[in-house]
């Protein structure tokens, strides 16, 4: 399977504003829905890569614990549909109804927000603290679906756990790796 890498977006920058359908209610939501939360992380995930298949289960239980620490959490598909109908809006609201996702799933169907954040996989991580400045971005884990290694989320949990704490985030950050975004044919960014 092929392994891309997140693009590692500089720190400190302002979260992309954003404002986009949640296929499993069919309301819009948008940045300014989170602006009272202490953190808000923003995931890059889609239905049918393996890297999110891997880690599911552990995301769910990172959502559970850290929404009740106060972090707010929203979670952005984009994938071209027309080439992989696993990853449309009605499979998207089944995956949020059949895994119980906890968090907004948002459909980004023009790719602009993804694009915005500079994402580059499935997984991608973006957590940004209360000035909606960002302080992590990389991988949930060390785990792979190619490896041994438990899913934990240590990664991503330490990073939450500081900033909560008012606490600069870990200096060591680590790229996701997953799947590659699938952009639209003439869609493709320059990043």
């Amino acid at each position: 399977m092929a392994q891309t890498a997140s693009t590692m977006l500089p720190l400190g920058v302002l979260a992309p504003d954003f404002s986009l359908p949640e296929p499993a209610t069919g309301r819009s939501v948008s940045l300014d829905d989170f602006q009272s939360a202490p953190a808000l992380l923003v995931m890059v995930i889609c239905n049918h890569c393996p890297f999110v298949k891997h880690i599911r289960q552990g995301l769910i239980q990172f959502a559970r614990d850290y929404q009740a620490k106060g972090l707010a959490i929203v979670a952005i598909s984009a994938n071209d549909v027309a080439k992989h109908p696993d990853d449309s809006p009605v499979k998207m609201a089944e995956e949020a109804k059949n895994f119980g996702y906890l968090f907004p799933y948002l459909y980004d169907e023009a790719q602009t927000v993804v694009k915005a954040y500079r994402a580059a996989c499935t997984p991608d991580f973006f957590l940004f603290d209360a000035d909606r400045k960002l302080v992590y971005r990389g991988q949930f884990d060390g785990s792979r679906p190619s490896n041994t290694i438990p899913v934990t989320g240590v990664d991503l949990r330490a990073a939450a756990d500081a900033v909560l704490a008012g606490q600069p985030a870990p200096i060591d950050q680590k790229p996701s790796i997953g799947c590659n975004i699938k952009w639209k044919t003439g869609n493709e960014p320059d990043y």
